[in-house]
């Protein structure tokens, strides 16, 4: 007759270290080896192998599970502390990441904890909640490019358009920079990508950390001119820097500045609730003063890392980030720019541009303002209304008695006094005698 199990038995659950001092305990107490063996075997000293062995004598099994399994650890988070700030994100973060809340949390809230939870806890907590998914959506595989080894090496350059104020304000373009080997960034507000904003941009970025020695960006008809040879303001500043353009045929091809705007469009747009911004004025104040530093000092991974960048100082960055044309000169010095006429002028400094000869014109940034240059050197103009009218060429008659008057007629013009006589003497009275003959 079978035997029936014994239902009093209890199940135990034991690790794997667990199982193998099992094991070794099990020889220790059939005296197969000594304490000291089994001791350096386990990796314990041989007064902590004596209590473990007690207790497995006393306790069977069961004295070799630790002892806080299923309990508390003295190093958790209490109930209610991870209740608040399940409570928390639910009413007032639920579009944020597990690490973006712990940043708040530490920020905004870290009197609600004794002890602040790090990132990877608070995930726990979220995905064990509901409240947060690991699924992440499926894109195409490419190979990753490495980064450069060196600050100023390669700077990325992009614009981001989005709904960065919610629709609390316009819609506008973050034009962003980031550094390829760090991921340091630096970031402006703008209405458009535009070419004045991209330049203004580029030199704030230049003035504070330096000259890049290549640049990467799309092929937008602001960085690119596809169509002719005349290259662009951007192409033109960067060459006059003698910075290294390259252009990419797709997004993925600069990814890290592509994946930092995903980020700004997370981080940042919140940032801007927060703090309830809704102008870009306001929002590029925002940036430079508290944003972007927090951000370069959470991600930028300068460190050990050697710095590249060329050094503005000396150049003239009024002349180089700036509109540029080029004009020639017409016979009566003056020039034509868009609708406006141009008189140039001469100057004790700067003699005037020749007729024929090209003179460049920049519009700078600052004020708005046009200037005109002529080998490297400003010239004086002034701008007129319209082109000044010829003067009307003065005739002067011969006098009655001059000379030209009494030469003999050549040509055709001998016959007319002749002719003249004729008909005169043709007249009579008033009426014309014809010399034809009458019929009969």
């Amino acid at each position: 007759m079978p035997t029936q199990p014994d239902t009093n038995e209890a199940t135990l659950t034991m690790s794997v270290k667990e199982r193998e001092r099992l094991k070794v305990i099990g020889r220790v107490v059939k005296r197969e080896i000594s304490c000291v063996e089994a001791a350096e075997s386990l990796g314990l000293t041989e007064r902590q192998l004596y209590r473990v062995r007690d207790r497995y004598i006393a306790d069977g099994d069961e004295g070799l599970i630790h002892r806080l399994r299923g309990s508390t650890s003295n190093h958790g988070y209490g109930y209610k502390a991870r209740a608040r700030l399940l409570e928390l994100y639910r009413e007032r973060y639920s579009d944020y990441g597990p690490k973006l809340f712990g940043e708040m949390i530490e920020e905004h809230h870290s009197s609600m904890v004794a002890r602040l939870p790090d990132h990877e806890t608070i995930r726990r907590w979220l995905l064990k909640a509901g409240l947060w998914t690991m699924e992440r959506k499926s894109r195409a595989h490419r190979h990753k490019r490495d980064r450069r080894e060196s600050l100023g090496s390669l700077l990325q350059f992009d614009g981001s358009d989005h709904e960065w104020f919610e629709k609390r304000g316009p819609k506008c373009t973050l034009l962003v920079a980031i550094d390829d080997a760090s991921s340091r960034i630096h970031a402006h507000f703008a209405r458009s990508e535009n070419t004045r904003d991209v330049l203004l941009t580029l030199r704030a970025y230049i003035e504070q950390y330096g000259i890049p020695r290549e640049s990467y960006t799309d092929r937008a008809k602001v960085y690119k001119n596809q169509k002719g040879k005349i290259p662009t303001d951007v192409e033109r500043a960067l060459g006059r820097l003698r910075v290294n353009m390259i252009t990419a045929y797709s997004p993925q091809a600069k990814g890290r500045v592509e994946r930092c705007n995903r980020t700004l469009q997370d981080r940042l747009v919140k940032a801007l609730r927060r703090e309830r911004i809704s102008t870009i004025e306001a929002a590029n104040r925002y940036l430079e003063r508290t944003f972007l530093p927090d951000h370069n000092k959470r991600f930028a991974l300068t460190r050990g890392l050697k710095d590249i960048h060329r050094s503005s100082s000396g150049l003239d960055l009024d002349n180089i980030f700036c509109f540029e044309t080029t004009r020639k000169v017409n016979n009566d010095y003056t020039i034509t720019l868009g609708a406006t006429l141009i008189q140039l002028e001469a100057s004790k400094e700067v003699s005037r541009p020749v007729p024929g000869s090209t003179v460049t014109v920049r519009r700078w940034l600052k004020d708005d303002e046009i200037r005109i240059f002529w080998n490297e050197q400003q010239v004086n103009f002034m701008q007129i209304k319209s082109k000044p009218k010829p003067e009307a060429p003065v005739v002067q008659r011969p006098a009655v008695d001059h000379p030209w008057r009494n030469l003999r007629p050549i040509g055709r013009s001998r016959y007319k006094t002749s002719k003249a006589a004729q008909r005169k003497a043709n007249t009579t009275e008033g009426k014309v005698v014809s010399s034809t003959p009458a019929r009969t």
